[in-house]
């Protein structure tokens, strides 16, 4: 458990363990206490360090130390949704003795089922002659998921209606993702080998977080599946290997796609396949119905209750940069531009949060942290209830800027405001610059507190030689674009 130090904990003593809510769960023995390295870690397990993994980025907020030992369960957390699916290791092992197939095939999902899962299931369990273990995660997962209320919904109408009841069991883990990559798919292997299972279904780029910061990958498409059956032996679990399920129109089905097909196309067949980002691209933030080679019409009624086309989702448009670079500036036009496109629009800007939200933080870098964690915090639930937050805040920090984009979600926008240095010492009113150089106020932004540049921001803007207007219209160019903006057209 990662703690911070002076947390009065200490190797011998007892500690509480609550929830968010101060109900006791557990008492911890501490047998040990130990320094950490979150660099090492991100290296070791996650194979990464790059900030838009979102698990690095959740890091950032984790203890310095780790406090281990003993735990005494007192009471496990109480959920009020779904309980007769929240099912105990064992409760599933009884579930599962009772069908009649001995051979268990578990299945992983964070997303709704879809035509192609229906199709790789039943080749997994005709070709291993097996019963079903559909276990989906209902934790924390990736920013930007289909919320787990609906996905559940999913799963039981599609069980319900598509599958052979008697041949499957439907239980939900309250797993929080790491998306680890090969390791996680390891993990989850062990994980359902403790509830009953002794096959996993790893298809491509099982607990892959998507790109990194340049564009690639985070893991090779098949190096989980290669993993876990490495292991096979040692776990228990042995791999039912997936590639790419198509659907060829002029068959009317899915099939496995073993070699990487050209671009909607394979020899002389022509083959559907749509992305989870495709799909809602192209049609939840349309407003357009689902097809129904893709989905279910009882999935597609779930997902575009759950979805709003993506001119009534909520959007963050988060401005970053030195102090006088002139964000507040184009985000006040930018705020009033949005207004007038039907947008409704809350502006968090350096000054009224520092009134309102953050008084009484310190300028050093653990305050200016915490001051980004708050705007984050409330630009979060503004874009979750379908508001669009306009922030500009220096937030010279990478990690915590990508600790924001990962509380927001999908619907971030990062705006550069690139100003040099000379510049904003010039149009500096208040004599802030000034009075850093000369010593006066200590870790100041730019002068001896470093700012670290965005690395890929949506939009990077230049406040010489172009107006405030005119910036403000080209993140309206962008918003338009990518559909935050209704075209009455």
């Amino acid at each position: 458990m990662p703690i911070e130090p002076g947390d009065n904990i200490r190797e011998g003593r007892e500690i509480a363990l609550r929830d968010r809510k101060n109900n006791l769960l557990a008492v911890m023995e501490v047998e040990e206490i130990y320094e950490w390295s979150r660099a090492e870690y991100a290296r070791k397990v996650l194979g990464t360090e790059d900030a838009r993994h979102p698990l690095v980025s959740e890091m950032n907020g984790w203890g310095k130390l780790n406090a281990s030992g003993r735990l005494r369960v007192i009471e496990l957390p109480k959920y009020y949704d779904f309980p007769e699916l929240r099912l105990s290791p064992a409760a599933v092992r009884q579930k599962l003795e009772k069908l009649a197939n001995k051979t268990i095939i578990a299945f992983q999902t964070r997303n709704p089922l879809h035509r192609a899962h229906e199709s790789l299931i039943r080749d997994a369990l005709e070709k291993t002659g097996g019963a079903l273990l559909l276990h989906p995660v209902v934790g924390l997962t990736k920013p930007g998921d289909v919320d787990y209320y609906s996905r559940v919904r999913t799963y039981q109408i599609i069980t319900e209606k598509y599958f052979d009841r008697s041949n499957l069991v439907l239980a939900l883990l309250p797993l929080a993702m790491r998306f680890a990559g090969p390791r996680e798919a390891l993990w989850h292997a062990l994980i359902r080998r403790n509830f009953g299972a002794d096959h996993l279904i790893v298809g491509r780029d099982h607990a892959g977080p998507g790109a990194d910061s340049s564009g690639r990958p985070f893991y090779e498409p098949y190096a989980a599946q290669e993993l876990v059956e490495k292991f096979s032996r040692e776990s228990g679990v042995k791999v039912v290997p997936f590639r790419r399920f198509v659907y060829e129109p002029e068959a009317g089905e899915y099939v496995e796609a073993i070699e990487n097909l050209p671009e909607k196309s394979s020899g002389a067949k022509k083959y559907f396949e749509l992305s989870g980002t495709e799909v809602r691209e192209q049609y939840l933030d349309k407003g357009r119905s689902l097809p129904e080679w893709f989905t279910r019409p009882e999935v597609a009624a779930v997902l575009e209750q759950t979805y709003a086309p993506r001119h009534r989702q909520g959007v963050c448009v988060w401005f970053t940069g030195l102090s006088g670079a002139g964000k507040s500036t184009v985000a006040e036009i930018l705020t009033v531009m949005l207004a007038s496109c039907g947008r409704r629009v809350t502006l968090l800007d350096g000054d009224i949060v520092r009134t309102n939200l953050s008084a009484g933080l310190g300028f050093d870098q653990k305050g200016r942290d915490a001051n980004v964690r708050r705007i984050g915090f409330v630009a979060a639930e503004i874009t979750r209830h379908h508001g669009t937050a306009v922030c500009a805040a220096i937030s010279p920090y990478e990690k915590t800027r990508a600790e924001v984009r990962r509380m927001v979600g999908e619907n971030f926008v990062e705006v550069y405001v690139d100003t040099p240095l000379a510049v904003c010492e010039e149009r500096d009113t208040k004599g802030m610059y000034a009075r850093a150089r000369r010593g006066e106020i200590k870790d100041f932004t730019g002068i001896d507190a470093a700012y670290e540049p965005p690395g890929s921001a949506e939009v990077t803007l230049s406040t010489v030689g172009r107006t405030p207007e005119e910036n403000a219209r080209l993140i309206i160019d962008y918003l338009n674009e990518k559909g935050f903006i209704k075209s009455e057209k």
